[in-house]
């Protein structure tokens, strides 16, 4: 069998290369298949090659006689919850906080879980399958339909609207990038019924500017504006919206680590949050670990990936869960992250304090000095092979002890290798990670 598809996150890679018409087109035929499908949902964000990829993915899924809800251009978050309300399958066409280029195809379980390890290797056995026939590769004619009922975008908005209540925001002033992506209208419909005063940036979607300068990974706009503006507070949500990163009111950005700091002393303060704990992944900076044990709250670490996020919330029966990137799981309100969710409580949490943001994340933890790298590689490369690199990783975390971390894994989502880094001393930290990173393109062969 070929190398597998699925990531950490669906199928991803560049449009109409990685990731043809034709991958979407039998995705759908043997997603139908292995699934034994009726009916699903699909919704897409806002890239030019979303509506291509899109058709072809419906017309495979029509092909094997399945009924489609075309949603269009809806936040990841958004078409989850169509998919557990209506407790049907879901698809979303989003490549996430990528640039425009690449695309990818995520598939949402019935009730808006992720799919199981098995249920993804059965697809792309089928896929892989289906590949290798070219008669599978065009459209064979409709068995199932499709079609766009007005409304459903509003059953999403009037969900996250309810969380709080009409006019439950109504002193607050709010500015929000919507990373021309998904969310670029929903999120200005939402706070605004929840009674804020929203400015947005990143709402002009093109097809090709989606991520672009913007969004939860280019916040610097957001923070000109927020302070530009006066405003009480800044969100930043990516691409297909199911992150958040904030803006305090004088620019300061604040990651997912101190947002979910933030939130997880005040459900526990309020007997919200479950057995007292919380989920992270090892990416979360050690100065938060430290942080939840003053605050006598149980940290349970799980690898990269909101999938595994979502499962230990689940088997756990957990409230709260999330990733430095911003994916933040209300167990209590979504199946999934959700970026505009996020910054709806939060907003929610500062109106009750009688604090700025920037102070709530000055005393939510002391974040220890964290240097992040992707180095690339060639794809499959043997990051276990690489005996010179862990020997030096082996001397260096001996040196570390408990004072800090190392962390080197390959990423699902494209062919780079990860590398952090954490020290208590900014440039010690600073130092092995230029180290680490020379030694992982030298026995990888970076690729520029």
């Amino acid at each position: 069998m070929a190398q597998p598809r699925f990531g950490t996150d669906g199928i991803r890679g560049l449009a109409f290369e990685e990731l043809s018409t034709e991958i979407a087109m039998c995705l759908g035929r043997a997603t139908a298949r292995v699934m034994d499908l009726e009916r699903v949902v699909v919704g897409r964000d806002t890239r030019e090659s979303g509506p291509a990829l899109s058709t072809a993915l419906i017309e495979g899924l029509n092909s094997e006689g399945v009924q489609v809800l075309d949603v269009g251009v809806l936040p990841t978050p958004g078409v989850a919850f169509l998919s557990a309300s209506m407790m049907i399958p879901g698809f979303v066409l989003s490549a996430s906080h990528n640039p425009f280029h690449d695309n990818g195809i995520k598939v949402i379980g019935s009730g808006g879980t992720k799919l199981s390890t098995a249920t993804e290797v059965a697809i792309e056995k089928e896929l892989e399958a289906l590949l290798l026939d070219p008669s599978q590769h065009v459209y064979a004619g409709t068995k199932g339909t499709t079609a766009q009922e007005p409304g459903t975008h509003r059953l999403y908005t009037d969900s996250l609207v309810n969380v709080l209540g009409v006019d439950a925001l109504a002193s607050m002033s709010i500015v929000v990038d919507c990373a021309n992506g998904a969310a670029f209208e929903t999120a200005k419909v939402v706070l605004e019924a929840l009674g804020a005063k929203v400015t947005t940036i990143g709402a002009e979607p093109n097809g090709r500017n989606i991520n672009d300068g913007v969004g939860s990974t280019h916040p610097e706009k957001l923070s000109s504006t927020v302070v530009a503006q006066g405003a009480d507070l800044g969100l930043a949500l990516d691409g297909d919206a199911d992150r958040l990163i904030a803006v305090d009111a004088n620019g300061a950005v604040i990651d997912g680590d101190a947002l979910l700091a933030l939130f997880a002393k005040d459900l526990k303060d309020q007997g919200r949050l479950a057995n007292d704990t919380v989920v992270v992944t090892v990416m979360t900076n050690l100065g938060f670990h430290r942080a939840m044990e003053h605050e006598q709250i149980n940290v349970q670490t799980v690898a990269v990936g909101d999938r595994n996020v979502v499962e230990a919330i689940d088997k756990d029966k957990l409230t709260l869960g999330g990733e430095q990137s911003g994916h933040i799981i209300f167990r209590e309100f979504a199946t999934t992250g959700d970026g505009l969710l996020s910054g709806l409580l939060l907003a929610d949490l500062l109106r009750r304090s009688s604090s700025t943001l920037g102070e709530l994340a000055a005393s939510a933890f002391t974040l220890y000095p964290q240097y992040l790298e992707a180095v690339p590689v060639a794809p499959g490369s043997d990051l276990a092979g690489a005996t010179e690199l862990w020997e030096r990783v082996k001397s260096a975390e001996l040196d570390l002890g408990d004072r800090g971390r190392i962390l080197i894994r390959a990423s699902g989502t494209e062919p780079v290798i990860r590398v952090m880094v954490e020290a208590e001393d900014d440039a010690h930290a600073r130092q092995l990670t230029a180290e680490l990173v020379a030694l992982v393109a030298k026995s990888l062969g970076s690729q520029g």
